[in-house]
């Protein structure tokens, strides 16, 4: 877990969850919603794309990343909120029924203001085969002890 307070942030110190099921439904949910883009909600039109089948929307595996990463990696963190994703990549395509699982590691951090510190997060989401789909950096703003 990565939690309390800016300070107490740990640079270079690993942190994992896993797993997560990627269920056929509700992908295809999510990218009738917000991304119905064909090769994500269509699995004959799928077929036919550079996929070769039905893939998530990039969105829905970011939303999969912050999930696990809230539930299991920074719950108890004193989060405002963040300002970013640097160098965000979508690496291999997810599918259903992929076991996502995901490692978060405080790479930087750096004071914003007396109360806010902001704390850069590699971030890998990684399927059942251990290839990469998801890469980036979290911008997190944590809560400031004002203390140097």
């Amino acid at each position: 877990m990565i939690d309390g307070l800016f300070e107490e942030v740990s640079i270079g110190e690993t942190h994992e969850a896993s797993s997560y099921t990627v269920e056929k439904e509700e992908m295809l949910s999510f990218a009738e919603k917000y991304d119905p883009q064909p090769f994500h909600v269509n699995e004959e039109a799928a077929k036919d794309s550079i996929f070769g089948g039905l893939v998530a929307s990039g969105l829905y595996t970011y939303g999969i990343t912050q999930k696990m990463a809230v539930h299991n990696i920074v719950n108890g963190a004193e989060l405002r909120g963040a300002i970013g994703i640097d160098n965000l990549r979508w690496k291999q395509p997810v599918r259903p029924e992929d076991i996502l699982s995901i490692k978060i590691e405080p790479v930087d951090k750096e004071p914003q203001s007396d109360d806010i510190g902001i704390v850069s997060m590699s971030t890998q989401t990684i399927n059942q085969d251990n290839e990469e789909v998801f890469t980036g950096v979290m911008l997190l703003r944590y809560q400031r002890t004002g203390e140097a």
